[in-house]
Order: structure tokens, then sequence, then C-alpha cells
């Protein structure tokens, strides 16, 4: 059967009409004919040859009806699932709108992005461009912490089409004389929209085209074309025949460390300088300075709360412990306090603002671990039994993945019917820790836990303190991960760790960067946590960790590390085969020889320092990948969007023999003329190299450093450039 709005609606008449006019089809930017009325009855009256009387107040002509609109707004991007989730940007940062615009016939149209903060009563407002095949193109920047909302306006540019077809008339020798009449009555009707000064010119401009026929039309039709009129009339459209996008559209902004940021986890119990002793914060503010040599900015905790007795894993997570095991901090809670309170072996709260305090000063911030789990001894248990699932012998389920079990920890149940309470305590455990100074906070298992809570805590925390950032660490099912990025995770962990040949990072990095997901998921990529250590890092030796690390910090403008472990490349599973290290910090104290001879830290320092000086690392946006002849190696590019600062990196992703090859480039991705020579200076060994054209070599020992950072300068400098040859 047809679609109602299909075919043309039969009057009894036997005319016809089209279906919008009735109210049926045409989509939701046609202005339907209001129901019913005595205008209504009158048209159906007169349709059928009978008259209709009509009271006094219906006396004279009837009300014009509204003309159905004849321009469309669709495809708007961007717009995450159709409009229910916002978009991210950071402080400082532009959104780029485009749509399609389009309306019958030849007239021109007119277009307009408008945007405003949440709440605002009014709206900011600049203009589409055309940027073909009808599409349409604009753009705002968002420049404070805040939540932003945007949509669309247009309509049929009635000055526009006559300015458009004035010019071609003039090319075409023709008489422009009533054209210019024409025009004069639309600059008259703009002048009745605009200000007292920009009326008087208005007129001032009318007068001047209605009389222009009895002097040279032609020469008064160039002056339109040229001179100012078009800008003054822009300011005041004609918009009677405007449409609306039917939705507002939102955009969160962050603070800026939510787009750029260098990551650095460690374990304060295994920061004591000597071995054998339970590290504190006090020996962590002693760590501080090791910490931002190496350039991180962020120095991310796990749990810093009393770990339970009861079910205490052992070493390397032996299911039972010796009197001397410390546990896994995950195991949250016990008789000295749950998850607002301090392990006592760390120090005091007092001690932990102290080195919140001392962080600050040395340009680091400290992110703790938000585990919303309890461990058998947590005060939770006897406090709120409810919010456990228990099982039919009477004990209460702990965590599982089949087959590994974790007794030590107690999920939380989401479906209580006590669910209220316990989300307004788990609020509050987050506003506590705000309270103490802490704006960042890396969530554990996320994915475990509803939606719908996500959403509402973290839109909690923001109405409250907008700097927060919440990490989401959830390694699962991709529409998981990307639905916690659209409910409000500022960040994510991702699966770079399992990427490693070319086609991979291609695939993946193009996902992320190229496409919707850009909008709302900010990747975090980590080679290394606690929890993994992959096959690449366990036999690739130094060179596989050097890798990883460029691959890391180049593709992302957010990643971190796990340390020690890491610069230290500390490489021996669990057992072979598995992902787990040997002798876990999860379980145990570790002692760290930092000064190393072999660590990476130098190395580490000075690709951070590459990360800070060049904002083409610092936004996600930008990536480009670039063919190369070799399977084993990796060349892709970042640049600023007015090419000012372009970076090409090349990894050799083979830790164990020197690979070769021919790389093609993307010329306009680097900003340079291949007809010239131009020069690459490699930020991590400083060599520099002249290069020509789109197609040049690359060669890369693991053992030596296997990759190149390389800025590219758009020109090579000579002594022509001095002003003393000039």
């Amino acid at each position: 059967m047809e679609a109602p709005g299909a075919a043309l609606q039969e009057r009894r008449d036997g005319q016809v009409r089209p279906p919008g006019l009735l109210g049926l089809g045409g989509g939701g930017d046609v202005v339907r004919r209001p129901a019913g009325g005595e205008h209504g009855d009158a048209a159906r009256a007169a349709a059928e040859g009978r008259s209709v009387s009509r009271s006094p107040r219906a006396r004279g002509p009837a009300p014009a009806e509204p003309v159905p609109a004849r321009v469309v707004i669709e495809r708007v991007q961007p717009e995450i699932d159709g409009g229910h989730f916002p978009i991210k940007r950071t402080v400082g940062e532009r959104v780029v709108v485009t749509a399609d615009i389009h309306g019958d016939g030849h007239d021109a149209l007119a277009a307009v992005l408008r945007y405003r903060r949440a709440g605002e009563p009014g709206w900011e407002e600049v203009r589409m461009e055309e940027v073909g095949n009808d599409r349409w193109r604009g753009a705002f920047a968002v420049s404070t912490l805040d939540r932003y909302e945007y949509t669309l306006q247009a309509w049929v540019d009635r000055f526009g089409s006559w300015r458009r077809d004035l010019g071609k008339k003039v090319e075409a020798g023709q008489d422009v004389s009533v054209e210019l009449l024409v025009g004069a009555d639309l600059v008259r009707q703009a002048g009745k929209r605009a200000s007292a000064a920009d009326a008087e010119r208005l007129e001032e401009w009318a007068k001047a085209l209605r009389a222009a026929p009895d002097g040279d039309p032609t020469a008064a039709a160039r002056r339109v074309l040229i001179g100012e009129l078009a800008a003054l009339v822009d300011r005041y459209p004609d918009r009677r025949s405007a449409v609306a996008y039917d939705k507002v559209l939102a955009v969160v902004v962050d603070r800026e460390k939510a787009r750029f940021s260098t990551w650095y986890e460690m374990f304060p119990r295994s920061c004591a300088p000597e071995p054998g002793r339970h590290g504190t914060f006090r020996d962590c503010e002693a760590r501080l300075p090791y910490v931002a040599a190496m350039g991180f900015d962020v120095l991310y905790f796990p749990p810093i709360h009393p770990i339970s007795r009861t079910h205490r894993k052992g070493k390397n997570n032996a299911p039972i412990a010796s009197p001397d095991d410390v546990g896994s901090p995950w195991a949250i809670g016990s008789d000295e306090g749950g998850h607002t309170t301090v392990h006592p072996q760390l120090g005091t709260l007092e001690d932990f603002r102290r080195l919140l305090a001392k962080a600050h000063e040395a340009g680091i911030e400290i992110a703790l671990d938000l585990a919303f789990q309890c461990s058998p001894d947590h005060p939770y248990v006897k406090e709120h039994p409810e919010w456990f699932r228990w099982r039919p012998d009477g004990s209460i389920q702990h965590a599982e993945n089949p087959p590994k079990k974790y007794q030590d920890i107690y999920p939380l149940d989401f479906e209580t019917e006590d669910w209220r309470a316990l989300w307004e305590e788990l609020f509050r455990v987050v506003r506590f820790w705000i309270t103490q100074g802490v704006r960042i906070f890396r969530v554990d298992n996320p994915h475990t836990k509803p939606f719908a809570f996500w959403e509402w805590l973290i839109g909690e925390v923001r109405r409250e303190a907008p700097e927060v950032i919440f990490l989401s660490e959830a390694f699962t099912r991709p529409k998981v991960m990307y639905r916690l990025a659209k409910v409000g995770f500022t960040q994510s962990y991702t699966y770079f760790a399992w990427r490693n040949t070319k086609w991979e990072l291609q695939e993946y990095f193009t996902e992320l960067t190229q496409t919707e997901v850009r909008e709302y998921f900010r990747p975090n990529l980590w080679p290394n946590t606690p929890d993994i250590l992959t096959e690449y890092l366990q036999v690739g030796g130094r060179p596989a960790f050097m890798a990883r690390l460029v691959l890391a910090a180049t593709l992302g403008a957010n990643y971190g590390i796990y340390g020690p472990a890491f610069e230290l490349f500390e490489d021996r599973p669990l057992t072979p085969g598995r992902e787990e290290y040997l002798d876990a910090e999860k379980y145990e104290i570790r002692h760290w020889d930092l000064d190393r001879r072999d660590s990476l830290r130098e190395f580490i320092a000075r690709v951070n320092r590459i990360r800070r000086e060049n904002p083409a690392l610092q936004s996600d946006g930008g990536l480009r990948f670039h063919p190369v002849d070799n399977g084993h190696l990796i060349a892709y590019s970042k640049a600023t969007d007015d090419l000012e600062n372009v970076l090409l990196v090349a990894v050799n992703l083979d830790p164990y023999h020197t690979q070769s090859g021919w790389v093609e480039l993307h010329a306009e991705a680097l900003g340079v003329d291949p007809r010239q020579p131009y020069q690459v200076h490699d930020l991590l060994t400083d060599a520099r190299y002249i290069w020509h054209g789109t197609r040049n070599y690359l060669e890369l020992n693991p053992l030596a450093v296997p990759a190149h950072i390389l800025r590219v300068r758009h020109r090579v400098r000579t002594e022509r450039g001095l002003n003393s040859f000039l």
C-alpha cells in the first residue's frame, strides 16, 4: 500500500493537491495547515458546493495560511544517535557542523548555525557556507567549561537569488531595469527589519535602485554586485520561510587535560626507598621529581583504601595468603573503613592532601582508582547486606570471570530494591574525594555496572564540578565501550595493547579518528597495565617497549604507562601464554631499581617533551596513514588544522631486525610542495634529512632507535633567507 504522503490527495471536486497541505507526509520541515477552524470549514464547504455563514468577527479577508516549507535540512553531523547523546570538546576547540541543505527550484539558500550555552535564552549565530553538492558547513568555538547546544536554520534567500541572477543578466548584456525595481522592493523590506542607522542606509539604496532605470541601469547593477549592499541586507534576512532543524544537539565541554594528558601509574606501597618496607604518601612525595622529569602530568594510584583480611590473596594471586602478604588493593574494605578511608600504612588523610599539594607544585595531578566493589570485610557488608547478591547457601556471591574466581571481592548488586540509596552512597564517595582535591578518577570495570547509573552519577558530578575527568577502564565489547563514552566518561581505555600489526593499527585508529566515534570517544592508550603484559612485550625486549611507547605517545593525545615496570621493561609472565606478570605488584610490594643504566626513563622523557612542544600531538585529529612497501614499517602523520605543525612518524614493528622501505607520502597532509625540496628533522635523534617528492626512503634499526618522529619543515633554509644576502 502506498504511504499516505506519497500520493496526491483527491478532493471531492476531482482536483488534487499535495499531501503536505493536508498535514500528511512532508517530514518535520513542512509547515502544516491548521486542522479545523472556520477557515477550514469554509474551504470544505466551497469544495462541496455549499455556503457557510461567518460570524461578524470573521468577516473580511481570510488570514493567510503559512506557506509549506521549501527547504530541507538533513544528515546533520555531528549528531550522536539522533541527538540523544552529546558530542565532546575541550575549552577553546571548535565545533564544525555540516548538513545537507537543499530545496526545490533554483533559488539561492541561506543557513545559519545557532549555538548557545545550555540554559541561555538567546542564540548566537554564524552563517554557514555551501561546500558543494548541497553540503553546508559552519563552525563555532566553545570557550567555557560548560554544556553547549546547537541547531540549524535555513531559508530561501530571495535577495541572494536576485543578486545572483542580476549578475548573470549583466554579464549577458540584458536590460536590467525591471530587475533593479524588484531589488529596490527587496532592499526596502530589509530596511523594515533593520536598526535605525542601517534602515536609513538601506532606504538610500532602495531609492537609488528605483531611480536607476532613468539613468544607467547596467552601471547601477554593477555597483550592487561589488558594493556594500549585499553585506548590509544579509544582516537582516527575510526568514518568513525559515525552517528550523527539529533537534537541538548538545556539546559537553571539558578542560584541556581531557584532550591531552600523559599518565603514569604506580603503586604507592612500592615507593619506599628501601626494600621490604610498605611505602607511604611521604615516600610518594619523594618520587614526584622522578615522575615529573619523565614528563608525566597525571600520576594514577590503584585503590588507596584498607584491604580485606578475609580471603586475602597471596603472591601471584595465590588463594591462600601468608601472614605477611599485603593482598590486592582492589579488595577494598576492612575494620578500618571503606571507600572514604585511606590505608593506615600509607598514612593519613592529611598526608594525602599534602601529597596532592606537592604534586600540584610539580605540575602533576593525582588520579584515584574508583572501584565500586567490596571485600568481605567492608563496612557495607554489615551495614547494607541488601546491596549484595546472596546465594542459596547463605553466602554472598563473590566476583567471577569463569574459570577465574575472586573470593576477596564482592560485587555490588545494582538490581537491589534499595538501589536508590546505593546510588546516593556511591555519589557521596566521589564527592568526598572531590572535596579532598581529587579531580581525576580512573574507574575500574565500569561495564559491570548499569549505564543508567553512570549517566546519572557523572551528570551529578559535572553539575557540581565540571572539571572532573573520568577514565573508563572497560576492556569489553566495542559497543559497550562506546556506550560508556556516550553516557559521560571523559576518556576510555582501548584495544591498543593488542593491536600489533600495521593492518591492525591502521584499521583501529581509522575507526577511532575518522568515524563519528571521534565525536564522543576519547582514547587513552596504554601499552601495559598491572593486569596486561602482552606477548609482544614479553618477547620483544627493549626495542618492543620503545616502539610501543612511540606508538602510544604519537597515535594518541592521551596515553599512559604502568611503571616502573615499563621503563625497566619488565617482561616475565606468570606462565607462558598468560598476560599476567610474574611477581605481580597487584599482590606484593616490589622494590624497583630506578637508577638502572638501561632504563628507558631518558627515552620516555624525550618522547614526552616532543609531545609538549608539538601541538599536532595534543589532539587525536589530523591523523593520516601513509603507505610503506614493507609490512613491518608503519608511517603516519599528525598535523594541526593550519599545517603549521606537522609531524611524520615511522615505526619499525619488528623488534628483532632492521627494516627498510619506501614511503609514499600524501603531500597535502604534510603541507609540502612535492616539486620543491623540504626538510625533515628527527626529534628523537636530532638528525636532519632533505627529502624530495612524495616517495622517500626509510630504514630503522630496532637495536638503536626503532622509530622516527620527524618534524616536517615546508621549505629548506638557505643563505638566501639571510638579510645580508638580499
